[in-house]
């Protein structure tokens, strides 16, 4: 395995309150920086070098092996769509058409599946892909799979998608963010006003029956069998809500959707963080929610609504996330990390494809403020 060399101490010292506003954070830079594009580099071609299967052209579930799981290839491509619009390096697009034909052989032959939100998860990378390479296969292949989504919704609950097509009853946060996203992106390239009605009456949704406003927190699930509501809260509806409320408020202009959003973000930095960073939820699944939430903080720090002040705050925020997990959560003999970013793995089987999906996701989007001049 290659050994990437990077010079990449930061020191961030904070204070010992714990403020809203993280105006108690103080910046030392001890004489070092990161260059957040080496990083990203060495990150995301650690992913590819020890997860990507050269055979079957899938993201492996681990080190070692060749199993396949579905709904983490989506967050593979969009790290590797990541990487391609950073460097415009050929590199990164020749995977697109080697994933487009290995994933659907690793699920058997589509891009369909029982769980409503891992197929909107491909949904969004397929379409994100197709934006880049203009290929009509990832845009079709995402307007199917929407439309077999479409079927998810039921009036149970007063709407919503469903988790799964073997269970309706249960209406989650992890079926209908996405969702609205999806259908979002959708209206916006292609203009079908359809899909805008779709994005409306999802978010719609979700905030009515699972969204705190008085909080900023985003409920788990509905169960209309009992009318039980769960109230676990994860980065991962956090981060979706987030999305979902971006994408209405670039549509609209509506400042109540912005307004939505960055209560959820609040929230989140406030209430499922130690010490600064995003809380370890835990493994497999659990280790990509985090970089979920990144993905879409980061679209609502890069929203032109944003005031300058809210900006700098969750810059900072995710500036010190990002500065812990490459200073202190990554194997640098390897480049890879565990779902806990404080934290580095002694050995290379430490790191499953999710977690490293989700610390690729942090250091991309470091790079990507970091280019735009939002790191300072």
């Amino acid at each position: 395995m290659k050994r990437f060399f990077i010079i990449c101490i930061v020191y961030i010292t904070l204070t010992s309150s714990c403020s809203d506003n993280y105006n108690d954070v103080v910046h030392s830079d001890g004489g070092y920086t990161i260059d957040w594009s080496a990083a990203a580099d060495s990150s995301t071609t650690s992913l590819i070098n020890n997860f990507w299967n050269p055979t079957a052209h899938y993201f492996n579930a681990a080190t070692s092996g060749s199993d396949f799981e579905y709904w983490p290839q989506a967050h593979g491509l969009d790290v590797l769509t990541d990487a391609y619009l950073r460097t415009n390096d050929a590199k990164y697009k020749t995977y697109f058409d080697q994933w487009y034909t290995g994933v659907q052989a690793g699920n058997g032959g589509s891009f369909f599946n029982v769980y409503y939100d891992d197929m909107e998860w491909n949904a969004l990378a397929l379409l994100r892909t197709y934006t880049v390479t203009k290929d009509d296969k990832f845009k079709t292949a995402a307007q199917t799979v929407w439309t077999d989504i479409q079927t998810g919704w039921n009036t149970n609950g007063g709407g919503g998608v469903s988790w799964k097509k073997d269970q309706p009853w249960s209406k989650n946060a992890c079926s209908n963010g996405p969702a609205c996203i999806l259908a979002a992106r959708l209206f916006q390239l292609f203009g079908d006003t359809a899909d805008k009605d779709w994005a409306l009456k999802i978010y719609d949704w979700e905030k009515n029956i699972l969204f705190d406003p008085s909080t900023g927190a985003v409920d788990d699930n509905l169960n209309t069998q009992t009318g039980v509501i769960s109230n676990y809260i994860s980065t991962y509806n956090q981060g979706t809500f987030i999305g979902s409320a971006v994408e209405l408020y670039n549509i609209t202009g509506d400042k109540s959707y912005l307004n939505d959003a960055i209560k959820a973000a609040n929230y989140t930095i406030n209430s499922l963080t130690s010490n600064r960073i995003l809380n370890t939820e835990g493994p497999k699944d659990l280790a990509l929610f985090k970089g979920i939430f990144i993905r879409y903080f980061t679209e609502l720090i890069q929203c032109k609504g944003l005031d300058r002040a809210t900006k700098d705050r969750f810059v900072l925020f995710l500036k010190f996330n990002a500065n812990k997990l490459w200073r202190s959560g990554m194997n640098k003999n390897y480049v890879t990390c565990t779902s806990d970013w404080t934290t580095a793995p002694n050995f290379l089987s430490e790191t499953e494809l999710k977690a490293q999906e989700s610390g690729c996701m942090l250091i991309e989007a470091a790079a990507l403020l970091d280019k735009a001049g939002d790191f300072k």
